[in-house]
């Protein structure tokens, strides 16, 4: 089998670059689901970053950090709707300037600026660890916000005696419509996603927050069933915060974070010998001897059941308690026969008289 992420589903909680990172899944084999967490709502019009600018223009920064690429663009892009982009290019051109990651890099080299540092991490903490270091007293600091403030960065900066100057030009807002992102919840708790991915540490506490009551739930699933996939080390954070084994690349990049996915969903994949077939179990299908078996919840759930306890006899008491509540041991029979034949291989699911099911290991 070619396709990598074959029999994987995987959750998408980005907005803007959803579709490039969903298409770089699916062309390795991937079931995708898109469920924005969050939206950037640009504040070209707000009076806050005028504000913003003006007070740069006055107070010319010997500082300038620079946390996003698409922020950058954005500011230079309405100071020139104000017809203050020289001016701002200007005084800029004249600050030491911090490129958090490669994206703001390029967003200061494209509009004719020189960075002359970025931190290995991506960040905010080695950003201030390295300029109290080089000393910020008595100096002005131009913080390029990243959709939300940074109060400890600025207060520890402010400690060291600089005087920041906080630089709002997007905003994080809930996604417009909802319900994906409440989906993608029920899912996760359900362990019917086998990743969800993550470009942006807001998207993590919005997802929680769509959990509300269930966010205990949907920790809990993604510290055992279900991968934390996140592009860095930044968007990590909260998730390691409460817990939560994290996968991420080590450069903050969607082709590396889907890379680092295909090395790591494959392995947690069950392989069984069963009946004289290999077996492996990935998320919403069965691979047998090589062969993609899609298969429904029900039929999975009892599969996954069965291979917990390879060999071992199954009532349809126990198993029952493996599909949604409601069912009976009818609803059991129906999964099992739906199971072997989305399988279509004899003796992979063996009948034992009276007392239930099981896989034959060899």
């Amino acid at each position: 089998m070619s396709d990598e992420l074959s029999g994987f589903t995987i959750g998408v909680t980005a907005d803007r670059r959803r579709d490039e990172l969903a298409a770089l899944l699916e062309r390795r084999g991937a079931r995708v689901v898109l469920a924005p967490a969050l939206r950037i709502v640009p504040l070209a019009d707000d009076t806050e970053l005028r504000a913003s600018t003006r007070a740069c223009l006055d107070n010319p920064p010997d500082v300038l950090i620079a946390n996003t690429g698409i922020g950058m663009r954005g500011w230079l892009e309405a100071a020139e709707g104000w017809g203050l982009a020289e001016p701002l290019r200007a005084v800029l051109g004249g600050a030491y300037i911090v490129a958090r990651g490669p994206k703001a890099r390029g967003a200061i080299r494209a509009a004719g600026l020189h960075d002359q540092w970025s931190p290995a991490s991506e960040s905010c903490d080695e950003v201030t660890d390295h300029l109290r270091a080089r000393g910020v007293a008595g100096q002005v600091i131009a913080m390029q916000l990243h959709g939300e403030r940074q109060p400890e960065c600025s207060a520890a900066l402010e400690a060291a005696g600089a005087t920041v100057i906080e630089v709002p030009v997007y905003r994080w807002a809930p996604p417009t419509d909802p319900a994906p992102l409440h989906r993608l919840v029920d899912l996760v708790a359900g362990r019917l996603v086998d990743a969800v991915t993550f470009t942006s540490a807001p998207a993590v506490g919005a997802l929680l927050r769509a959990a509300g009551p269930n966010a205990d739930a949907v920790l809990e699933a993604m510290r055992t069933d279900v991968l934390a996939a996140c592009v860095g080390p930044v968007t990590a954070a909260p998730l390691r915060r409460h817990g939560v084994p994290v996968t991420a690349p080590a450069r903050a990049r969607l082709g590396a974070l889907v890379r680092t996915i295909v090395d790591e969903l494959p392995r947690r994949a069950v392989n069984l010998k069963v009946g004289g077939h290999l077996l492996t179990l990935r998320g919403h299908a069965a691979v047998v001897d090589g062969e993609l078996r899609p298969l429904a919840p029900a039929p999975m759930a009892v599969l996954r059941a069965l291979a917990q306890t390879p060999g071992r006899v199954l009532s349809r008491a126990a198993l029952l308690r493996t599909l949604p509540r409601g069912a009976d041991e009818h609803a059991v029979e129906m999964a099992v026969a739906r199971l072997r034949a989305g399988l279509g291989t004899p003796g992979v699911i063996q009948t034992v008289v009276k007392r239930g099911y099981r896989l034959p290991i060899d």
